[in-house]
């Protein structure tokens, strides 16, 4: 009877560590991104609930439907800047408060991916999300583009309610809109208006390569400070656009305001979910927009499209051969009437890719397929370089069944130390990293995506291999 207890209590705890080793392992691997393109999860998630069917319906005829479709997944951003020393004395942010400011985000994955303009995380030191059922996460930064005001979120957490993917190349000035976002601090705040005007240039956003691209979807529904990083939908609820402006003398509504269209949007997403940092293919031209008296003087057959000034040595213009002088109408069969509309085209393609560029030379329409390059001349992706040594510290990743052991979803180990901040702030040799900042990091990737946004005082959470908890701050 003995050795039968025996045998049941060895089969039995078997049993156990089986299941809670799969089922960590199941948590660590969901940790990672098994896709490269946000729409593709939005599918798959639609596909397992049954929901799609909601999605391709017809246009409610009610804003109700579509606000009650957006408006859960439009969170509050609320950020904190400044690069003061680490201090664990509850008194330093009294005599020395940090910044703060606020914005919105839209999530647009089930698994926590969250969209917001680049202006709105610009140079913030915590990032924190309230969704609107009040639940706060401190959310990393997976990925930054400042040439088209998008910035890439993500919070640790599971079965979000998220805005689907519209088409913004479906919008017609008159088509009704709703704006959904945070102004002056009051969440969860709709407004109405319709589409005034889709390509719209108001030279705002700036680019060190001016690379910057400006193809605003023009509304009349109220945007006010807080609204930034909003979603943009169509009265079905899926998303059109990231309300980044408003035109104002006051800095208040004034009467009209901006979104970036989701078919950009899109692309940058899943540049930054897959490579963190935007693939920019380009025709390597200097150009203008068309105008009759621009025509009239170089004597042009066509009063709208895009005048090509200079091509530059080696381009994928160059390469495709296209002139001085030529004047682009079109890009992959859609008409292009000014820079903004070229700009966006192009803009959502990375390099290696094929565009097939419409244009007229000497009263004569002409088409040619051109292969873009990146602002470098190059046709491949850039990724930027995961680093296992940073700052004296010798970095590991840990293997699952030592994180069941440890109890942990994820962590990186600081296997070796020498001399850097790591070391000055009393860390040693074996500890765990788990947290940066409230901030879960699953891996060394996660590590060095939350380190490079990073400046000033943080704090290091985790814990040694024998169990013990430590903090750390960290003046980075």
């Amino acid at each position: 009877m003995q050795r039968l207890l025996i045998l049941l209590t060895v089969v039995l705890s078997a049993f156990i560590g089986a299941v809670s080793g799969a089922l960590l392992t199941i948590r660590y691997f969901e940790n990672q991104p098994s896709y490269r393109s946000i729409q593709e999860r939005q599918l798959l998630t639609f596909a397992g609930n049954g929901k799609d069917s909601l999605r391709r319906g017809s246009a409610p005829p009610y804003f109700e439907t579509a606000a009650r479709l957006a408006t859960p997944a439009v969170v509050h951003i609320k950020t904190v800047y400044g690069s003061g020393s680490f201090s664990i004395n509850p008194l330093e942010n009294y005599f020395h408060p940090q910044a703060r400011a606020s914005g919105s985000g839209v999530i647009i994955s089930d698994d926590g991916y969250i969209v917001t303009n680049y202006h709105v995380i610009e140079d913030a030191t915590n990032i924190e999300v309230e969704l609107n059922d009040n639940e706060h996460f401190f959310a990393k930064v997976i990925g930054k583009d400042p040439s088209t005001d998008l910035a890439l979120l993500k919070i640790k957490a599971r079965n979000l309610p998220f805005v689907v993917y519209g088409n913004s190349d479906a919008l017609a000035p008159g088509e009704w809109v709703l704006a959904v976002g945070n102004p002056f601090n009051l969440n969860s705040t709709v407004t109405a208006g319709i589409v005034s005007a889709k390509a719209r240039n108001i030279d705002i956003l700036r680019d060190r390569n001016n690379l910057q691209v400006e193809s605003f979807i023009q509304t009349d529904a109220a945007v006010n400070p807080g609204n930034s990083g909003g979603a943009l939908v169509n009265l079905k609820g899926e998303l059109i656009g990231i309300n980044s402006a408003i035109a104002t003398a006051t800095g208040s509504y004034q009467g009209y305001s901006f979104a970036i269209p989701v078919s950009l949007v899109r692309k940058v997403m899943d540049d930054l979910l897959e490579f963190g940092q935007v693939q920019r293919g380009v025709l390597g031209i200097q150009i203008e927009d068309v105008n009759a008296e621009l025509a009239e003087d170089l004597h042009l057959d066509v009063y709208r499209g895009i005048l090509v000034r200079r091509i530059n040595e080696h381009s994928a213009a160059e390469q495709s051969g296209l002139l001085e002088g030529d004047v682009i109408t079109g890009i992959d069969g859609q008409s292009v009437g000014n820079v903004s509309e070229l700009q966006e085209l192009v803009a959502r393609h990375r390099p290696g890719h094929q565009v097939k560029v419409t244009y007229r030379r000497a009263g004569v329409e002409k088409s040619v397929d051109a292969r873009l390059k990146n602002y470098d001349g190059l046709e491949s992706m850039s990724r930027k370089e995961v680093q296992y040594t940073i700052e004296g510290a010798t970095l590991e990743e840990l293997p699952y069944t030592e994180l069941v052991k440890l109890s942990i979803d994820g962590g990186v180990l600081v296997r070796h130390l020498t001399t850097g901040k790591w070391k000055q702030a009393g860390m040693k040799e074996g500890f765990i990293i788990t947290h940066i900042d409230k901030v879960n990091v699953d891996n060394v990737t996660d590590l060095n995506r939350i380190l490079e946004y990073k400046s000033g005082g943080m704090l290091v959470e985790g814990k040694y291999r024998n169990g013990d908890k430590s903090v750390y701050g960290v003046n980075w």
